[in-house]
């Protein structure tokens, strides 16, 4: 694994991210009426579908220069440069880290559960596919999973659909907050996931390893680089913003001899 890291550092994107995220923190009244709004909403939808409604906690996963640092993909090294370059961000929020993303792509498309997510991602013009219905037809050149094995409740499926659904040549960008922990957002009244990964190491860096070894490497991955990363998220009155530890792994299927 030491030969595949990536050190990563603070950069102009990630610097602007965490300045917004101040001025918004700063707006009291607008954060006093989001305190109240999110009392009352939980009792009916997702903490997701809340801040969609809310217009309110935007992510952040890396930059665009973080991106090409790892992926080290540009629009020239498309696999198939006669064909459309071609997105997939699977559970894509709000699109603000698929934003970062975009631009090197012709088409972009996107999953997501939350209603108020899809308007949002409808509204920057990014392509909605039904979350059973992605792997089907298409193929893509780069498709992204940052921090939905987590919160969805069969991820082995998702591992398993993303290789059938990649172009020849192309990248899996897939993020993980360690220390891992499911919780099943939507569909699993006890939030436990019906596919449980084999993760359980006590640091950060055996959870790594574990990631590797037991989920990866066995699900036909081969890992191309992989970097520590805090994952931002924009903050209240009582914190200017959040973060936790993100693990970002750049993939391919393993080549069979």
């Amino acid at each position: 694994m030491r030969k595949t890291f990536l050190q990563l550092s603070l950069d102009r994107e990630t610097e602007e991210f965490l300045k917004q995220s101040f001025e918004k923190s700063s707006r009291v009244f607008v954060q006093i009426w989001h305190c109240f709004a999110k009392a009352f909403l939980s009792m009916f939808v997702t903490q997701t579908s809340i801040n969609g409604l809310l217009r309110r906690g935007s992510m952040f996963v890396f930059s665009s220069e973080q991106f090409l640092a790892l992926t080290r993909w540009r629009e020239e090294d498309a696999p198939d440069r006669s064909e459309k370059r071609r997105l997939l961000d699977l559970g894509a929020g709000d699109g603000v880290v698929t934003s970062v993303m975009a631009k090197l792509f012709d088409e972009v498309y996107v999953t997501e559960v939350s209603q108020p997510m899809k308007v949002i991602l409808a509204e920057k013009g990014f392509r909605i596919l039904a979350i059973d219905e992605w792997a089907a037809d298409r193929k893509f050149d780069v498709i992204s999973c940052l921090n939905l094995l987590d919160r969805c409740d069969r991820p082995y499926d998702i591992l398993h659909d993303m290789k059938t659904a990649l172009k020849p040549g192309g990248l899996i960008v897939l993020a993980l907050v360690l220390p891992f922990r499911s919780y099943v957002e939507v569909g699993r009244s006890d939030h436990t996931p019906t596919q449980e990964l084999d993760i359980s190491g006590a640091t950060f860096e055996e959870q790594v390893a574990e990631v590797v070894d037991n989920v990866l490497t066995p699900c036909g991955y081969e890992v191309l680089s992989w970097s520590r990363v805090p994952y931002l998220c924009e903050g209240d009155l009582r914190q200017s913003y959040y973060w936790l530890d993100d693990a970002v792994f750049v993939l391919r299927p393993l080549r069979i001899p």
